[in-house]
């Protein structure tokens, strides 16, 4: 982790942002007359989450959702009557 001056900082932002971007250098600390008073680092993608069609495969759908609608029906109706 390079200390670097302001001026220097100034002068050669360009190259310090370069080195972080491509991973030579994790971070760069800036100097304000000799104490440590930045800290560049690059900026990282946040991870990607869960792609849609994780379960692709994993089951079958039904060519009709109706095929059981008495069934269902009757395990939420009162059949008692």
């Amino acid at each position: 982790m390079p200390l670097v001056n302001m001026s220097e900082a100034k002068s050669s932002l360009s190259r310090l942002v370069a080195a972080v971007e491509s991973g030579a250098e994790t971070e760069i600390i800036i100097a304000r007359n000799g104490w440590p008073a930045a800290k560049l680092v690059a900026i990282r993608p946040p991870p990607a989450g869960k792609r849609i069609g994780v379960a692709k495969g994993q089951f079958v759908v039904p060519d009709t959702i109706d095929a059981d609608e008495a069934a269902i029906t009757a395990l939420f109706t009162d059949n008692a009557e």
